[in-house]
């Protein structure tokens, strides 16, 4: 059971059965005098028992109880709605992203670890900022849970390997007390794919909608960009960089792609116009840290390993007319949350002085670790702080007076605090 795609008034519950049939869904405001509401929510073997209810009329800034039920079985949860648009309340998040690489998936001594002290920091929302699951990676090392060491290649192997990570107690936990907004990066479908060309996309696609409780829009029932206001200091921008882009291989250039023209326009339209203190867009791949192969860049990013711009490589004519878009429009209090490079990091960015923006990265939450690397420096960046070697995920507490970001591994330990002040 997990609950997400929260707004004011509005939130979608995400349940899996026991068997084919109806769930009982009871909803009500935690302290609230007013009775509980019911509700029928259909899972059918075709989407493995799972389904999604989108629930209306919620009040804001309130704290809601949910139990889901089958017969005699029942799960609880809670999640808090956003709060009104004009409102300036407080806003804690976590983010990470990266869940059961290079063999470290569920571990059988007490499961995936970092989630505990994730929820014990009591967000108010979790993104899942991509690779959900690994389903092009067989994990079946000694020390795991059996039950993954297979190559999706179908729905039903899609769905188990899903539904394999969604079996860990503490995720299930977190789940269940804090609402999550969740987005794919490659290994949902094939390392470093690109939509267009993949096959394997839509079936891909389709897990993942299966899986977690997004709402698409019902003019275009596969989109999974999307935004969301929580209040008068934040509003989410989250990128989908896999549905829509060129092939890495392409030459750079005006023509090629990672958002597809409508989701440009709907970014750039979205940030310029927003009325919120603090812009955040969500992009499961970094805009300044290389990965993929060196003709073959899969960030933003067509630097080399050293930082230095390669001919033709990555997205950047893309990127930095996104960012020129949003410094001629003065666009202040802009951050960017990625995950992908299997390591934590914060980075200033300050291509075209005065205007910068900041670039904050955190995970893997558990998968081969990484480190930190040359950053573009066509993005005149300073990195204030990175560490590899470490699960980890990232907390940003937004208040009227400043944004904090603290990068925390999967102790709890706080490796590191930045605060920003708003412009």
């Amino acid at each position: 059971m997990a609950t997400g795609d929260v707004t004011p008034t509005t939130a979608v519950v995400w349940a899996r059965g026991l068997r084919p049939g109806a769930l009982d869904v009871t909803v009500g405001a935690v302290g609230a005098d007013t009775a509980r509401t019911r509700h029928s929510l259909a899972v059918t073997a075709q989407r493995d028992l799972t389904g999604t209810l989108t629930l209306g009329g919620l009040a804001p800034a309130t704290r809601y109880a949910l139990r889901v039920s089958q017969g005699e079985a029942a799960v609880d949860a809670a999640f808090v709605t956003a709060p009104a648009p004009d409102a300036p309340a407080r806003v804690a998040f976590l983010w990470s992203g990266d869940l059961g690489g290079g063999g470290y998936c569920r571990p059988q001594d007490g499961g995936y670890r970092v989630f505990r002290p994730m929820q014990e920091r009591r967000a108010d929302f979790f993104l899942f900022v991509g690779d959900t699951i690994y389903a092009d990676v067989p994990c079946g090392r000694p020390g795991v849970v059996p039950g993954a060491d297979f190559r999706a290649r179908t729905l039903a192997q899609y769905h188990a390997r899903h539904r394999y990570q969604r079996e860990d107690p503490p995720l299930q936990s977190l789940l269940r007390g804090t609402s999550v907004y969740a987005i794919w990066d490659d290994h949902e479908v094939r390392n470093d794919f690109s939509g267009p060309h993949e096959p394997l996309m839509p079936i891909g696609r389709q897990a993942l909608l299966d899986y977690w409780p997004i709402a698409p829009a019902s003019e275009e029932p596969t989109r999974l960009y999307r935004r969301f206001r929580w209040g008068r200091l934040l509003e989410l921008f989250i990128l989908d960089t896999r549905q829509y882009r060129s092939l890495n291989t392409d030459t750079d250039g005006p023509g090629k792609t990672m958002l597809g023209a409508a989701q440009k326009r709907w970014l750039v339209e979205g940030v310029t116009s927003s009325t919120a203190v603090w812009k955040i867009v969500v992009t499961s791949v970094s805009l300044s840290i290389p990965t993929g192969r060196p003709q073959a860049r899969d960030s933003w990013t067509g630097a080399s390993g050293f930082g230095l711009p390669m001919d033709g490589a990555g997205f950047v004519a893309e990127r930095d007319a996104i960012l020129e878009h949003f410094r001629k429009h003065d666009v202040k209090n802009l951050v960017f949350v990625a995950a992908d490079v299997h390591h934590a990091e914060v980075i200033r960015h300050e291509p075209t002085p005065p205007w910068s923006f900041h670039e904050l990265v955190a995970g893997p939450l558990s998968a081969t670790t990484g480190r930190p690397r040359p950053l573009d420096v066509t993005l005149n960046s300073r990195s204030l702080f990175g560490r590899g070697d470490v699960f980890n995920f990232g907390e940003v507490v937004i208040e009227p007076a400043q944004l904090t970001v603290r990068l925390i591994d999967d102790a709890g330990a706080v490796m590191f605090t930045h605060t920003i002040k708003p412009q």
